[in-house]
């Protein structure tokens, strides 16, 4: 696998990640097997992957000690990302709320180091910007714990320009982990596809920002990574779901792009990428990685998946060369229909 860095100075990467979250919870909870998301994560290892995402929410903690018991053992080939700045409030219903006060931060940060079983965190993402508490508050703090050996190098996720020009300023980012697909592309400054509302004016604790800008020219300016997460669309990208497919309580069951009419109307943009597919012989999950590799070099997807053979597709993604009238096609898809949460 092509290696890229996570940032200037940072530890190499493959081209493509994985992210574990759904692991643990999210999507189809009651498909959770550890086992098996073990194998997939070391069968990830093993297929030249490197980076892994997780965070201390994902199950209230589950996650990063699914992460940790996969790669005792196999601690130097792993470049281990987690997040704090956000406190589970109700498990079952997956309600949270931002905390990024530096007292809670450091909290969280001894509390993902016991989870994982390591000495020190690869990559710290803040999750979500705290809007009663100032940025450079919490980025001091997590510029302390590097100072202190707990972690390695800091990151942001879900932005704006302007945020991340203020922590640069305060202590170098690494990277910068938004949701950017074929059906969302706020984080390349167009807004057209996406509608998420600002963090300071919605209970919904995980939603994003609006970028205000262009954070992918930004990052590849600043010798920072940019990290996509939901790459696929959350799966609709891979066109193999349906909209009767969700079982209670998977967050698709009553996402916005998810629901019924949106589902059909969106089958505008699968199938023109199911098209592009067919002429390469590859899947529609391998196009949309494909996409978004050759966006820039500092570009790093992370899919997440619990099958071995999904994983095996990701890993197959920087293979593919698009045309240039290919990617004209895919960029020129139109926008999807509902907001992305």
């Amino acid at each position: 696998m092509t290696m890229r860095t996570l940032g200037n100075g940072g530890p190499l990467a493959g081209s493509v990640g994985l992210g574990c979250m759904g692991m643990s919870w999210g999507y189809a909870e009651s498909g959770r097997n550890d086992a098996a998301s073990v194998r997939v994560i070391r069968d990830a290892l093993d297929g030249g992957i490197r980076l892994l995402d997780t965070a201390g929410v994902y199950g209230d903690g589950h996650n990063e000690k699914l992460v940790g018991t996969a790669i005792g053992g196999r601690r130097e080939e792993a470049v281990v990302a987690t997040k704090g700045g956000l406190v589970v409030d109700d498990l079952a219903t997956r309600q949270m709320h931002r905390d990024a006060r530096p007292d809670t931060l450091r909290r969280q940060v001894d509390e993902s180091l016991r989870r994982l079983g390591i000495d020190n965190i690869d990559l710290f993402y803040l999750h979500r910007v705290d809007p009663d508490t100032p940025l450079e508050e919490s980025w001091t703090a997590l510029a302390g714990l590097v100072a202190d050996g707990k972690i390695r190098h800091l990151g942001l996720s879900e932005v704006t320009v302007a945020q991340a020009e203020a922590a640069h300023a305060v202590h170098p980012v690494a990277a910068i982990q938004s949701e950017l697909s074929l059906w969302t592309r706020e984080p390349l400054g167009d807004r057209s596809s996406d509608r998420a509302e600002d963090p300071s004016t919605t209970s919904a604790a995980g939603v994003g920002s609006p970028a205000g800008g262009d954070l992918v020219e930004w990052t590849g300016r600043h010798g920072v990574a940019f990290v996509p997460f939901a790459p696929l669309g959350r799966g609709y990208l891979t066109g193999t779901l349906t909209s009767d497919g969700f079982e209670d309580g998977d967050f698709r069951a009553t996402n916005p792009r998810f629901l019924p009419e949106a589902f059909a109307r969106n089958r505008a943009i699968t199938d023109e990428v199911a098209r592009i597919a067919a002429a390469h012989d590859v899947t529609s999950a391998q196009i949309s990685l494909a996409w978004l590799l050759g966006l820039a070099d500092h570009v790093i997807p992370i899919p997440g998946t619990r099958s071995s053979a999904h994983l095996r597709e990701n890993l197959g993604a920087g293979q593919i060369l698009l045309t240039s009238d290919e990617r004209a096609v895919l960029d020129s898809l139109p926008a999807p229909v509902g907001s992305r949460y």
